[in-house]
């Protein structure tokens, strides 16, 4: 596996993804997100995804070495944390109750760690080092909200499909933006674990979810716009945690 990802970094990636898509898609399907073999296998996958980066030492290559330093300019993400609590505009409900719950938000924050790991720490890093920055921000994000088609293959509606893929696209623009600004993937991991956490307890209010949505896509190409001005750190650009 180190082999291949020293040398096929793109196909290294693309093999997680699709290892990814292919074990979650039923286990989310049959058993949802509140069950423990959900949490089981994303903690496998966790787990496998962090030996193999600290076996080999790529903490710093994959943005885990350490909070960016350059936080101020990247106005501290707030424009980032605002948005991540958007799922909590419509109102408090619980998606589950008791140990459920519990079970579903622990799943929701490997989930923000797992994917950003895969759609950036590793898929976007190894576009990137091609050397052609924008084609490997595009690729990262469209691919990021794409994934989320295996959703249908889960139970959800079409229509709740083609919405999440726009809000994740959106959202894939922002994240890859962070990571490749400020050299840190912690803030991502921080932001995408909110965004699915919130998600089990916010009510559901459709007016309110299309608001949520426009305001994405604006800030998302306002922050990005904001972003790429900014110089991109060079060899690490942390503070030590």
């Amino acid at each position: 596996m180190r082999k291949l990802y020293e040398t096929k970094p793109i196909l290294f990636a693309v093999l997680w993804i699709v290892a990814y898509c292919l074990v979650m898609t039923p286990v989310r399907g049959q058993f949802g997100d509140e069950s423990v073999w959900m949490l089981l296998a994303l903690l496998v996958f966790a787990a496998g995804i962090t030996a193999f980066v600290k076996a080999n030492r790529a903490e710093e290559a994959c943005g885990l070495a350490g909070w960016p330093n350059n936080a101020k300019q990247c106005l501290y993400f707030i424009p980032m944390w605002i948005l991540a609590t958007g799922n909590l505009w419509d109102g408090f409900a619980l998606s589950y109750q008791g140990a459920a719950q519990v079970l579903a938000v622990l799943s929701m924050i490997l989930v923000g760690y797992v994917e950003e790991m895969l759609f950036r720490g590793f898929l976007f890093k190894a576009l990137l080092a091609k050397n052609k920055t924008v084609l490997a921000i595009v690729i990262s994000s469209l691919t990021f909200g794409m994934g989320h088609i295996v959703n249908l293959f889960a139970g959800q509606a079409s229509l709740a499909t083609a919405v999440q893929i726009v809000f994740a696209v959106s959202w894939g623009f922002i994240l890859t933006m962070v990571f490749y600004k400020s050299g840190s993937l912690l803030p991502c991991i921080i932001a995408h674990a909110m965004i699915d956490a919130f998600a089990l307890f916010g009510a559901d209010n459709a007016l309110v979810d299309w608001i949520y949505l426009g305001v994405t896509i604006v800030v998302a190409i306002v922050y990005c716009i904001y972003l790429s001005r900014l110089k991109p750190p060079e060899g690490g650009n942390y503070e030590e945690e």
